[in-house]
């Protein structure tokens, strides 16, 4: 509730009010008063207008009992009104919104005396208020009974909405209870198309995985789309299906329908697709048969990888390919004889047809580089590694497929080469005079016979022809070599021929039988066994070296019987001696060597023999020695005419003339051997043996048994005077060349 305007209040510059007292003489202070206007005064001077009520109060008192100041009202007044127009300007509009709102009967403040305001206020303050409720109660009253009337009229609208929709509803339960069944129906409905929805779908995802699509059975079966990486990702496809589809009809319930019509078509597919594939692979054969620089792309070395799946199929393209090579090849290798390369270089083998060696070598040379070419395109056709084989060196055929159809392709496509080829060199090979020339040709055989062996193997074509030839040249080249022997034992020789040096009949053949050799040596590889090479020329040395020396070996015995007797055994010796010298040269002659050196071994021990003999009798002791051999009764040598003292003597004295002469160094017997090292081996052993008989004589005739007076006087009276260790010195040797020799002798005797 509002509070009491009090008029002692003046306004001030801050807005606060302030009470005004009149002042009394200090004496009236002494003792507390009970006048009412004292004790209201002081009530009102208590009263704390810093309250928001208070303020409010005031503000409301303001407005109601609001005057206009005038020219001769009490300054408090005036005051007091004008603080509260200004602190109630923003409510003025609370009581006048309505101009039809009567305003408060107030009097006239601005004609009023000073204070009267305050005391009317004061006295129609309960009245003015109750004015005031009863109209704003009048206003209210009035803006209700205007919401009623309205409310009034939205009730009869709400009646007749509310019969419209209990109506309605009436009609809606009949009309759900109509459609019950067709809502359920509906349900049932909306559920069979879910149902159905899913299973498009599953039906959907099951197609899309195991069938093919138009684009994939397109690139299948039409002729239109080519064999390229679209096609074999449709095969790809086409396999996973059938994989997959193995997979879905091995469970437990065993094959379905839908599995089985899936294999059917995806096989139907796919033996279209191998069928593309193989005009596709037949196709490129052919094109590359007509070729002779082959590159094989990656399309097609991934055709015969898929058609590898169908053997039967890859074989007839195969055939294809071997048919078109064989021809290509055949007709190149013609080419290659008749009419030579491009532009007539090279120029036509068959210009060479004159130099056997050449014409061969140029034939064999151009099959071996067809066939380097003919793997090297294979090895591509099947995406085979290579395996860095070098030129010649053998080759490690794996076990595989892919090297057994390599293998068999590239012996179909030379094998047409055999028939020409095999002609004209059997032609060469027959046309040979010369042993020399055939057994050049029987190596080169040999060589390419050995390179297609470690190139293509053993079981090819190519290589049975070679080895077929090659028997045939080496056959050729033995029959010449065995006419040269026959020519050579047929030779007319002079046994009585002073020269004792191989003849020019045994020059010509061993002089052949060293081009050969150099032949064979030069064709060794080098990574053959020793047994190997050695085994190898054994027959060709067995066929012109033993008719040389059974030749020579006759020729001296002939020698022997027209001639001296040591000139037949000089004569084998340096015949022997050349032979093995020319042996000597290469390593593969081994064994041969030993058998001529055996021979030789046994000559020189029987010239050995022969010249101690003849030595021994121009020396003068060999009556005595043989006197001494035979003497098996034990007789004194000096009752033995041949050993008497005075033929003892004579013997002596010749021996000490024999030892004055130059055939104590050089003796011309063996002066014709060509083999020097051999004269002297042989004089020394004569010598030793001489030496030997000699020394036995000087036992012999210082033994008492033989009765020889003043032994050593007779011994003594010729040179050597009975001194052994003076003839050494004269023969030039010591006593170790003497007891070596008489090992020797004894080997010797124990070999005869």
């Amino acid at each position: 509730m509002a509070t009491l305007s009090n008029p002692l209040l003046t306004p001030t510059t801050s807005g606060t009010a302030t009470p005004t007292i009149e002042r009394k003489p200090s004496g009236s202070y002494g003792a507390p008063s009970r006048n009412p206007v004292s004790l209201r005064l002081y009530k009102v001077l208590s009263t704390n207008f810093e309250d928001e009520s208070t303020k409010q109060a005031l503000r409301t008192l303001s407005d109601l009992y609001s005057t206009s100041p005038s020219k001769g009202n009490d300054y408090s007044a005036y005051a007091l009104n004008n603080d509260i127009e200004e602190e109630v300007t923003g409510h003025e509009q609370t009581f006048s919104t309505d101009s039809s709102i009567a305003q408060p009967s107030l009097p006239n403040l601005t004609e009023s005396l000073p204070g009267e305001v305050a005391s009317r206020a004061r006295k129609n303050l309960r009245r003015d208020m109750e004015n005031q409720l009863a109209e704003g109660s009048r206003r209210f009253l009035a803006a209700l009974s205007e919401v009623d009337s309205r409310l009034g009229e939205l009730q009869t609208h709400v009646a007749v909405m509310r019969a419209s929709c209990d109506e309605a509803e009436t009609q809606l339960a009949l009309t759900n209870e109509s459609s019950k069944m067709l809502l359920e129906r509906a349900g049932h409905l909306r559920d069979e198309r879910q149902e159905v929805e899913d299973k498009k779908s599953i039906i959907n995802l099951f197609l899309s995985r195991f069938t093919l699509n138009a684009a994939e059975v397109e690139a299948l079966t039409s002729r239109d789309v080519s064999v390229g990486p679209r096609f074999f990702e449709a095969m790809d496809r086409t396999e996973k299906i059938r994989e997959d589809c193995r997979v879905l009809m091995a469970g437990e319930d065993g094959s379905t329908k839908a599995g089985l019509e899936i294999m059917a078509s995806t096989a139907s597919n796919l033996e279209q697709g191998y069928e593309k594939i193989l005009r596709y692979c037949s196709n490129e054969f052919r094109q590359i048969g007509r070729e002779s620089q082959i590159e094989v792309g990656l399309i097609l070395q991934e055709a015969v990888v898929r058609l590898r799946k169908r053997p039967e199929l890859l074989n007839e393209a195969f055939t294809s390919l071997s048919e078109s090579r064989q021809a290509t090849l055949m007709s190149s290798f013609l080419a290659a004889l008749t009419r030579g390369g491009p532009s007539g270089y090279p120029r036509p083998i068959e210009l060479h047809a004159h130099d056997p060696m050449r014409y061969v070598g140029d034939m064999l040379a151009w099959v071996h580089q067809a066939i380097a070419a003919e793997r090297e395109f294979l090895e591509s056709l099947f995406g085979m590694k290579s395996d860095m084989r070098m030129v010649g060196s053998i080759r490690k055929f794996e076990k595989g497929e892919e090297e057994e159809w390599v293998r068999d392709l590239m012996d179909s496509a030379v094998g047409k080469l055999c028939v020409p080829l095999k002609v004209r060199v059997q032609q060469t090979i027959r046309s040979q005079e010369s042993s020399i020339v055939s057994y050049k040709i029987a190596n080169l055989l040999q060589f390419y016979l050995i390179t297609m062996y470690r190139t293509i193997g053993e079981n090819a074509l190519l290589c049975k022809t070679l080895k077929e030839i090659t028997d045939m040249s080496y056959k050729v080249f033995y029959e010449s070599i065995e006419m040269h022997s026959q020519l050579l034992e047929r030779a007319p020789l002079d046994p009585d021929n002073p020269s004792l040096t191989p003849p020019a009949v045994v020059l010509d053949h061993v002089h052949i039988l060293r081009e050969i050799m150099v032949v064979y040596q030069s064709s060794l590889a080098g990574d053959e066994h020793e047994d190997d090479i050695t085994a190898g020329f054994n027959q060709v040395l067995d066929i012109m070296v033993d008719p040389v020396v059974t030749l020579c070996i006759a020729i001296g015995e002939q020698k022997q019987k027209v001639r001296p007797r040591w000139d037949g055994g000089v004569y084998v010796i340096n015949c022997l001696c050349y032979l093995q010298g020319v042996l000597s040269t290469f390593d593969f002659t081994v064994k041969k060597r030993e058998q001529i050196q055996t021979t030789i071994d046994y000559r020189v021990t029987q010239l050995t023999q022969d010249h101690t003999i003849n030595i021994t009798r121009d020396a003068g002791l060999l009556q005595v020695l043989e006197t001494i051999e035979k003497n098996e009764n034990k007789e004194p040598l000096s009752r033995v005419p041949a050993t008497q003292t005075a033929s003892l003597q004579r013997s002596l004295r010749q021996f000490s003339l024999w030892l004055s002469g130059i055939e104590v160094v050089h003796s011309p017997r063996l002066a014709q051997l060509a083999v020097q090292k051999l004269h002297t081996k042989i004089h020394q052993d004569a010598l030793v043996r001489l030496s030997k008989a000699y020394r036995t004589i000087c036992d012999e005739v210082k033994k008492p048994e033989n009765k020889y007076e003043a032994a050593s006087t007779l011994l003594g009276s010729e040179r050597p005077f009975g001194q052994m260790h003076l003839l050494q010195q004269i023969f030039g040797f010591d006593e170790s060349d003497d007891e070596e020799s008489e090992s020797s002798d004894d080997d010797s005797s124990s070999d005869e």
